[in-house]
């Protein structure tokens, strides 16, 4: 088991989620990681990104917490119920991710979308080695409206979690709530598996773009070691 104390520290930055605040990371990098041994580090507060597998160490901070859902107990809000009856056109394919041009080009088409200027420093190669090498059990959800792909969610699949890594989706799509619509998708998907938990990464209580994982209900958070359901 990887001990997080003997992990380097990364280099101290701004945080990219709260305003004035300091943020390092411990963490190390492997080309491939059993999942069930990436499913005992997520029970302990890492994630993934690429290849790079980390847990927060932020100075006098402890505001990212992991959040997943039981996927037995989940109950779509209104909203969310509202957000699939607008996409029961939409169909889901989950398979092994496949990078393609079209692929890459909707992952464009949404960096310009959300982030404007950021678009231009992403090519095929870092997309591809960010996205589709395989460094667990990953899989690619795929959403499309006929043969029109409109939105794409990359997840990580343990026996006993689905594990949210990245979404993106074509911005013409925008009014029919993609991002919502897909993790309702996945945690269908997830039961469909005998799947029961379906992680969602890190939430952020006073970060706008973490308050919706709060909005997948119910839901438990890992503090002190131990998941307990959030209130």
């Amino acid at each position: 088991m990887v001990d997080r104390g003997l992990l380097p520290r990364g280099q101290a930055r701004p945080c990219p989620y709260l305003a004035g605040r300091v943020a390092r990371d411990r963490a190390f990098e492997a080309d491939r990681l059993d999942p069930e041994l990436y499913q005992s580090l997520m029970d302990r507060g890492f994630r993934r990104s690429g290849t790079v597998f980390y847990a927060t160490d932020c100075p006098g901070c402890r505001a990212c917490v992991p959040i997943r859902v039981p996927v037995a107990g989940f109950r779509p809000s209104r909203s969310q119920r509202r957000a699939a009856l607008r996409n029961r056109d939409v169909q889901l394919r989950v398979a092994a991710p496949e990078f393609t041009p079209e692929r890459f080009a909707l992952y464009r088409r949404y960096l310009r979308h959300q982030h404007g200027d950021s678009a231009g420093l992403e090519t095929a190669g870092s997309f591809a080695e960010s996205f589709y090498r395989p460094v667990v059990d990953t899989r690619e959800a795929t959403y499309w409206l006929g043969e029109r792909l409109v939105a794409v969610s990359i997840v990580d699949v343990c026996r006993s979690s689905v594990s949210s890594v990245y979404h993106f989706f074509d911005p013409a799509a925008a009014r029919r709530s993609l991002g919502v619509f897909s993790v309702v998708a996945e945690i269908g998907w997830a039961a469909q598996q005998g799947i029961p938990w379906y992680y969602l990464g890190f939430w952020i209580e006073g970060a706008p773009t973490m308050h919706y994982k709060a909005d997948y209900r119910p839901h438990e958070l890992l503090r002190h070691g131990r998941w307990s359901p959030a209130p």
